[in-house]
């Protein structure tokens, strides 16, 4: 991909633009605008790399996630199908998602490497664990995993 990940939202913007795809519009701006955020905070503006462009996109496919979530457990199924919709358009601009086994392997070789016996060395197996999976899975389905095999 020579392009950046910022230059394919926008690209992707203006052909959404074109053939009026109104929802896929609305989620690629408001991506565009978190992007745009992330330049200018903190104490010096700059470009996002790709690396920091993908965090931002699986911040807010996270936020459309727990949204649809807690529309439906508030019976709002109308609400919930916008932001699930939204969130398909988020998922195409992310990496595949690590399945459970996967996840379990990368957990468990962490767990060895680091010679974990106890809740106290999670944040060591965490900080590899999460440096190997980068926006391939939840960082709460990771946690929760490595919480699991350090008690268990």
């Amino acid at each position: 991909m020579s392009d950046s990940l910022k230059a394919t939202l926008r690209t992707d913007l203006h052909a959404a633009m074109r053939a009026r795809e109104q929802v896929r519009v609305d989620t690629l701006r408001m991506v565009l605008t978190g992007i745009s955020n992330a330049e200018v905070s903190g104490t010096e503006a700059h470009e996002l790399s790709d690396a920091e462009t993908l965090k931002v996109v699986a911040k807010e496919a996270k936020k459309r996630k727990e949204s649809a979530t807690a529309y439906r457990e508030a019976g709002r199924p109308e609400l919930a199908e916008r932001e699930e919709a939204e969130l398909e358009d988020l998922q195409v601009y992310l990496p595949e998602q690590l399945g459970d086994e996967e996840l379990a392997g990368i957990v468990d070789r962490a767990v060895a490497e680091v010679g974990a016996t106890s809740m106290a060395q999670m944040g060591q197996v965490m900080k590899i664990v999460q440096g190997e999976v980068a926006g391939r899975a939840d960082g709460g389905a990771v946690a929760a995993m490595v919480k699991a095999r350090l008690v268990g």
